[in-house]
């Protein structure tokens, strides 16, 4: 469906270009927010996981996370809250400053992401179906372009 049929208005190029990658990522978000709710998770949460077991230590304080968030607005520490209340992580004061929290995953989260991980793979595969490789390569080096003067 073109953007202007599912937004309603007509709008000039660079403004339909902004509004269907945002409602691209719309539609992204909620595909991928209907495997994270059956396991009592957000798309944030998900990404907090997914930094800490990609880290090449083992553990980030609050800031190196919230650095590494796709959606930088989030409230990293309100996630990471939640996270520790679900025993998928771990939280301890730095020892070298303590002002800091130090988070790191359990046993438990990453083995929540094994279980996710095939679930999130297909989904992915499920939204990028309709375009070939090659059309997912151009895609990406479009969008890469497309940021690139952000």
């Amino acid at each position: 469906m073109k953007v202007e049929e599912a937004l309603k208005q007509v709008a000039d190029l660079s403004k339909k270009t902004a509004l269907n990658i945002l409602h691209s990522q719309q539609i992204i978000s909620d595909h991928l927010a209907e495997v994270f709710k059956a396991h009592d998770l957000s798309v944030e949460q998900y990404n907090v996981l997914r930094i800490l077991r990609g880290s090449k230590t083992p553990t980030l304080n609050m800031s190196d996370i919230q650095e590494r968030m796709i959606a930088r607005t989030s409230n990293t520490t309100r996630l990471v809250d939640k996270l520790l209340a679900k025993s998928y992580v771990n939280r301890q004061v730095c020892p070298h400053n303590r002002r800091k929290m130090e988070v790191q995953i359990t046993d438990a989260g990453r083995e929540l992401l094994l279980k996710i991980d095939p679930l999130v793979t297909a989904a992915e595969q499920q939204l990028a179906s309709n375009l070939t490789q090659q059309e997912q390569e151009q895609l990406n080096i479009l969008l890469e372009k497309y940021r690139g003067k952000i």
